[in-house]
């Protein structure tokens, strides 16, 4: 029997980013079963499999929106070209068979956003040229007859996609993300000592940690500000160019000597270990690999209701889920966290929750929707 060929499309591989760990982690995963897997990109950063196929795609792009149109001009005509089995989309470009909804619906996340715009800002951010190319063409994708399946990974997502396009249940598959709960896992009290001792916060203090880049959408601004009125200390993972803001805001605020900007890490692992909970009061988010890491690392977990990743939350007994925007609810929910998370019951509970969604759950999964799909 011939190898499914089957296409991953993604613009551009980023390692830190949630949807490339997650076409990585699906390309391994892969490995081993009847399938020949093609990579569709502008640019691949990082490790490759010889087995892997690379077709490079990189038109010549003068702003965002003739880098959307460039981009899914040049891949169609790739696949086209090709005759793969499958095309597996990451990015909105109709005429694709499968699509992974990684991002959400463009949608909901600009009516998050504009939540937090002055009323002139959130008019332009409805009429913005690009915002209107990218639901379009989410509308066109949705709506195109090549359309066959989409992976969601989040109920939450799946929810969205039903109600604002009208495709129907029997097409979409929640498909969540893999964590390696034997890489990621709690520490010991040694090595939580170790790296605190290295970025000089102290051994007895409770510290949080806030793992994003794009500090505006993944709610930087509101975790500081509920956590102000605490004790406890935050370590800020990711980076942004307008960090000098959010360092402000914690100056204003009267917790800088708490707040520890720590930059883009390539190994986020021992941070973690080094926790006692994480803090993402996302705007906006189908589900970030974050919380699996976190979870898996044993930390009890404050996000929001527009996360996916609220899904796997039990409401005070492995974290909370408030608004995004309700810093006094995030308060009470930081006062609510265990002292110190290893040991704790919430980071048990937490950790169990996560250990099912391993690399072979999630190419079960992808194998048995390829299957099908080509049984059809």
């Amino acid at each position: 029997m011939n190898p499914i060929r089957l296409a991953i499309v993604r613009q551009k591989y980023r390692p830190d980013g949630g949807a490339e760990r997650f076409i990585s982690r699906a390309l391994e995963a892969l490995k081993g079963h009847n399938l020949s897997l093609n990579v569709i990109t502008r640019e691949w950063q990082g490790e490759q499999d010889p087995d892997w196929h690379i077709f490079p795609c990189n038109p010549t792009k003068w702003g965002r929106i003739s880098r959307e149109k460039g981009f899914a001009h040049a891949a169609r005509q790739i696949w086209q070209q090709e005759k793969f089995d499958l095309v597996q989309s990451h990015e909105r470009i109709p005429g694709c068979d499968i699509y992974r909804a990684g991002d959400g619906v463009h949608r909901r996340w600009l009516l998050q956003r504009a939540r937090i715009l002055p009323v002139w800002r959130q008019k332009l951010l409805f009429n913005d040229r690009y915002h209107r190319y990218v639901m379009n063409a989410e509308r066109d994708m949705y709506g195109a007859p090549e359309l066959r399946a989409v992976i969601c990974n989040a109920e939450m997502i799946k929810r969205e996609i039903m109600e604002d396009f009208g495709v129907p249940e029997s097409k979409i598959n929640v498909i969540y993300n893999a964590i390696d709960s034997q890489r990621f896992m709690p520490g010991n009290e040694q090595i939580r000592q170790q790296i605190r001792a290295q970025l000089n916060i102290a051994h007895d203090v409770s510290c949080l940690i806030y793992v994003g880049s794009g500090f505006e959408r993944k709610g930087l601004a509101a975790a500081i500000k509920a956590l102000a009125p605490t004790s406890r200390h935050l370590m800020v993972i990711g980076k942004d160019k307008d960090e000098k803001r959010y360092k402000n805001l914690a100056m204003g605020l009267g917790c800088q000597n708490r707040v520890h900007f720590l930059g883009v890490q390539n190994n986020v692992l021992p941070y973690y270990q080094a926790a006692d909970g994480l803090l993402l009061p996302t705007l906006y988010d189908p589900f970030p690999n974050v919380i699996l890491e976190a979870m898996a690392c044993g930390l009890p977990v404050i996000t929001s209701h527009t996360c996916g990743g609220a899904e796997f939350i039990e409401q005070g007994i492995s974290g909370f889920v408030c608004d995004a925007l309700n810093t006094d609810a995030l308060t009470v929910a930081i006062n609510e966290l265990p002292q110190q998370a290893l040991g704790s019951s919430m980071g048990q509970v937490a950790r169990e929750r996560v250990k099912p969604q391993d690399a072979t759950r999630l190419s079960q999964q992808l194998v048995t929707l390829y299957q099908r799909l080509m049984s059809i």
